[in-house]
């Protein structure tokens, strides 16, 4: 650019870039780092941090493209070892590491993502033992949840067989490796949950490496596992074989052969257990007939004891049963006589002479003595008349008889 005068910014940083970008060194590159001032775009998903050493940081990002093929979660602090190239980012004329792998420094990535799910969920509470549920003892149908073509699955279906026939097994086939296989899993949990088709669940596959396993350590299918209302046993690979689905699972079994150990009871060890009930429930009947034949033999020895007992009760009986019915009688008698005296006081009343004057008659007196006839009476005479609500004063006129006769 020597020999081009005057350049603009947009221009100088173009050309710084194309440098950087055609230096064979910096494509490719592996840097071993430490990780700071973190930060992931929720919208995004890219990734911007910085890397940095004792002496020296530069500014880093991992565009989501590349960003989610990690397994585990990059924090600050945490020593990588990162695969990228240098370049410039021309607005800000900022100078950062392009990342497009990263692998933690010591412990793999899927290692260190494992033991990160295992310390998440367990803050939640997802492996508590509380919320663990006990194995029916006698499952009337069992759902196993692997690939169908397993061995582990032919060993599962072969000590149930021996072990307890009477079982009805149903098969959920799914995937047990790849990047499906977890929402396989799911499916299965799921399908059996929903219609209630079995008692327990068998969940698991045989061995592997930890990639093989993967499956087995999905964030989500833990919480299906821990949602599931039926009680869930994982068995996944080999004993020393522990993954996050067997941490959240109700059992773990160490092998799928153990798991169907676990879940089918031993015909041998049931009619044990079927003649031992058979014997108790003999043994305790018998005890009930003695006892009641002791006591009936109890009775026939009292029974001479008893027999002017029962005449006295028999006397009680009687004299309550007098007592009864002359209470009723009374009762009745009571009540006609009661009858009776309404009835008179009704009659009484119709004929007083307050009720007369009520209904608009009234009493004529002179001198404090009632009329009864008009020889009582002579023409001049006062006379008092009384009504319902009053006295009425008046001098006589004249006296007529009914025949119209005139005094």
């Amino acid at each position: 650019m020597k020999g081009l005068g005057i350049v603009t910014v947009s221009q100088l940083n173009r050309y710084a870039k194309s440098l950087l970008e055609g230096d064979q060194i910096l494509s490719g590159l592996m840097v071993k780092a430490e990780i700071s001032n973190f930060v992931r775009h929720y919208k995004s998903g890219h990734m911007y941090f910085t890397l940095k050493d004792d002496f020296a940081a530069i500014k880093a990002v991992m565009f989501r493209g590349y960003a989610e093929y990690i397994k585990f979660t990059p924090e600050n602090g945490m020593s990588v070892i990162v695969t990228g190239s240098v370049s410039l980012y021309e607005r800000d004329g900022s100078y950062q590491f392009y990342v497009t792998d990263m692998q933690p420094e010591g412990l793999g990535s899927l290692q260190l993502a494992l033991e990160q799910l295992k310390e998440k969920l367990s803050k939640e509470g997802l492996f508590s033992q509380e919320r663990k549920r006990p194995l029916p003892h006698y499952p009337e149908t069992i759902g196993i949840i692997t690939s169908e073509g397993a061995a582990a699955l032919q060993d599962i279906l072969n000590i149930l067989s021996r072990r307890y026939p009477a079982a009805k097994v149903l098969l959920y086939p799914a995937l047990v490796q790849g990047a499906k296989a977890a929402q396989t899993l799911i499916d299965g949990l799921y399908c059996f949950n929903k219609q209630k088709l079995c008692d327990v669940i068998i969940l698991g596959r045989g061995g592997g490496s930890l990639e093989d396993l993967w499956a087995f350590n999905d964030e989500n299918l833990a919480r299906a596992i821990a949602a599931s209302e039926i009680p869930v046993i994982s068995a996944v690979g080999h004993e020393t074989d522990v993954t996050i689905a067997d941490l959240a699972a109700d059992v773990r079994a160490p092998t799928p052969s153990a798991a169907a150990e676990l879940v089918a009871p031993n015909l041998s060890d049931v009619r044990y257990y079927l003649d031992e009930l058979h014997r108790k429930c003999a043994s305790g009947l018998l005890s009930v007939v003695d006892r009641w034949q002791q006591r009936l033999d109890l009775v026939k020895a009292q029974s001479r004891l008893t027999s002017p007992m029962r005449r006295v009760q028999e006397y009680s009986r009687q004299v309550e049963y007098l007592s009864q019915n002359i209470r009723e009688q009374m009762e009745r008698k009571l009540e006609h006589t009661q009858t009776t005296l309404r009835y008179l006081t009704r009659m009484t009343e119709s004929v007083s002479p307050v009720r007369l004057l009520e209904r608009g008659y009234s009493v004529a007196s002179i001198e404090n003595k009632t009329v009864t006839s008009i020889s009582q009476i002579k023409p001049r005479d006062l006379m008092i008349t009384q009504v319902k609500d009053g006295q009425i004063i008046s001098q006589v006129l004249e006296c007529r008889k009914n025949e119209e006769q005139t005094i």
